[in-house]
């Protein structure tokens, strides 16, 4: 599985990002292909070498035409929708605008459909989207993972006035990341390379991997430290042979403060809200205090609420975050004729063979207070019929 981490100490912009994936190693004419299937006339792309602070980089320049432009989302997809990308191109590139307009909308208190674009509603912004996910795809990166974000200072030039670095949309689409200042007073990170990166990448620290390739990416301006921005291009150690595996981000806080009652409704709202899974683990904290760890595991673009809700739902003033790749055995639930009658089990299997059989304990539990049979025994036996039931024709999958 390859892997691309983008290291952002200068920040991110939708054309850096090209330039990182031009410099370490994708063909420009892929881009160009890429764009070339969107039907829209009026862009141009150039490639140049560049060096910002003394070191060396690709400038990607994406020269557009002003006049054209996509006033709401439904325009802007309009392209996509009409073009001959691969689904999984169109499915990328569509999370990234959408995840741009949901920004937008929750900063002017719109709904969605009736957000009007202004800066995000250029060419370049269709051209820096496409080309982001045609680059990652040309390269044959299947994982994408990014640093904490510098947030810049200042204010910025906008179609709504004057307004403070980092812009609006920016903030609202760093929600969830880790970010910091770094002192420079300037806009580092753009709503368009924020949109990119938080949607295709978990945050975390560079996961292990060979190094195959580096690439930087230039920004247009000089910076006290080199304005580039740097992807990292490695074979991931693959977490088991032949499994396939996901990205996930573990979301931790450590309370000593908190009434035990206050978990299980919290461990439901967690688990409502995205987790795959939470538990809580003892721990001895400063001044010998018991505390517990509660750790929920989720998709990367589930942090921000995540976090939100255990700052609303306890008393912890600090959430952090990893990210993990994990592997996944596929899984089914299949119902299977007992001596008790039918029960669901769930099923999951290793190449094709079943590995773990288990009924579901809630119609365990029914069938042994009905029938006034210890838990246990119910269990055992349902366990035995099942595994034989899974090679009798006479098993079927649950609706």
């Amino acid at each position: 599985m390859k892997v691309a981490y983008f290291d952002c100490p200068a920040g991110a912009s939708g054309d850096m990002v090209l330039g990182a994936l031009v410099d370490a190693g994708c063909p420009l004419g892929a881009l160009e292909d890429a764009l070339g299937t969107l039907g829209v006339a009026g862009w141009r792309l150039t490639a140049e070498s560049v060096t910002r602070g003394g070191l060396g980089g690709t400038r990607v320049v994406v020269v557009t035409d002003p006049g054209v432009r996509f006033h709401d989302l439904a325009d802007l997809l309009a392209p996509l929708k009409r073009s001959t990308l691969a689904d999984s191109l169109k499915a990328r590139a569509t999370a990234i605008l959408t995840r741009l307009a949901e920004a937008e909308a929750r900063v002017h208190r719109v709904p969605v459909d009736a957000v009007h674009f202004h800066e995000v509603g250029t060419l370049d912004t269709l051209v820096d989207v496409v080309g982001a996910v045609a680059g990652l795809d040309a390269l044959g990166v299947d994982v994408v993972h990014v640093s904490a974000f510098p947030l810049g200072g200042g204010s910025v030039e906008t179609a709504h006035g004057r307004l403070p670095i980092p812009a609006p949309a920016t903030a609202e689409l760093l929600r969830g990341f880790p970010v910091y200042d770094n002192g420079i007073v300037a806009e580092l990170v753009t709503p368009t390379g924020a949109a990119i990166l938080t949607t295709l990448a978990a945050p975390g620290r560079i996961p292990a991997m060979t190094l195959l390739a580096t690439g930087w990416g230039a920004g247009t301006r000089e910076l006290p430290i080199p304005n580039l921005l740097r992807v990292l291009i490695g074979e991931a150690a693959a977490a088991a042979p032949d499994l396939p595996t996901e990205a996930l981000v573990a979301v931790e806080t450590t309370i000593d403060d908190m009434s035990p009652q206050l978990y299980e409704p919290l461990i439901e709202r967690l688990l409502d809200a995205g987790a795959l899974d939470v538990h809580l683990t003892p721990v001895i904290m400063k001044r010998s205090r018991p505390g517990v760890v509660l750790t929920a595991y989720a998709a990367p673009d589930r942090v921000g609420e995540l976090a939100r809700l255990l700052f609303q739902e306890t008393t912890t003033i600090g959430v952090r975050w990893q990210a993990w790749e994990r592997a996944r055995l596929p899984r089914e639930l299949v119902r299977v004729v007992t001596s008790f009658g039918p029960v669901t089990f769930k099923v999951s299997r290793l190449a094709g063979q079943a590995v773990t059989v288990t009924p579901e304990f809630e119609e365990v539990r029914r069938i042994a207070r009905e029938r006034g049979r210890p838990v246990r025994q119910v269990l055992e036996q349902v366990r035995a019929e099942g595994l034989r039931g899974l090679g009798d024709p006479g098993a079927t999958t649950a609706p």
